[in-house]
């Protein structure tokens, strides 16, 4: 299989889904929005993953390739390619499926619990709760024909599927410790201690509990969405 990934910024990259990709004898490429972005004919890809980002999905004013790369995956969708968001790439995968993006009554950052909010092949393998890391203050409404997977007590989207070949996760299953320094250093502004804002320290001392078992999450959930 052939997986394109979209990356926004240099500092969200896709983390542990490359190590899946080796896993599994999967190729990839990727397309980067902050340089001369091109994007590939759907025909060249099976998997379509869009990463993260510190952009809203309706900042089209100031990101003017959000429109190109919403095109892009409506595209992506309608040839029945697999497509993935995580964070952003959710978002903007809702705001193409019909449903309003816009900024959250709260920020989720830090390792926050979410739990089920119904049995689905999707998310099978996946603990009833589990903790996973977050960096967000946007949210989405859900897509009319999606449905609804996971919430936390702080954002109740949490998670999707959409038919059997398009889902959206809010949180960062893909996370590993470089890409969690990476976010960290770049985006530090935001970690103001808050309901759902960890500090950075805190954000730290949690990480090595918590840390390992994302892989484990991430591989599930791409095995179970491949198989879908």
């Amino acid at each position: 299989m052939h997986v394109h990934f979209i990356q926004h910024v240099p500092f969200e990259y896709p983390g542990s889904i490359i190590d899946w990709c080796g896993l599994h004898g999967h190729t990839y490429s990727i397309t980067h929005m902050y340089g001369d972005f091109k994007f590939p004919a759907t025909a060249e890809f099976d998997m379509l993953v869009m990463m993260g980002g510190p952009m809203g999905a309706y900042e089209t004013d100031t990101y003017a390739w959000l429109k190109a790369e919403k095109a892009f995956i409506a595209a992506a969708i309608a040839d029945r390619k697999k497509v993935l968001g995580i964070c952003l790439g959710a978002q903007l995968i809702a705001d193409v499926l019909g449903a309003e993006v816009h900024p959250h009554t709260e920020k989720e950052i830090g390792w926050w619990p979410v739990q089920k909010t119904v049995q689905h092949p999707l998310t099978a393998q996946l603990p009833d709760t589990f903790t996973c890391f977050h960096w967000h203050g946007d949210t989405y409404t859900l897509p009319q024909g999606a449905i609804q997977l996971l919430q936390s007590a702080c954002c109740n989207q949490q998670g999707f599927v959409y038919g059997s070949h398009v889902a959206g996760f809010q949180f960062h299953p893909e996370v590993k410790e470089n890409l969690l320094d990476d976010m960290t250093e770049h985006e530090r502004a935001e970690l103001v201690k808050s309901t759902y804002v960890q500090t950075e320290q805190e954000i730290i001392s949690a990480t090595p509990h918590h840390i390992l078992q994302q892989q484990v999450y991430m591989h599930s959930l791409l095995d179970a969405f491949v198989r879908l």
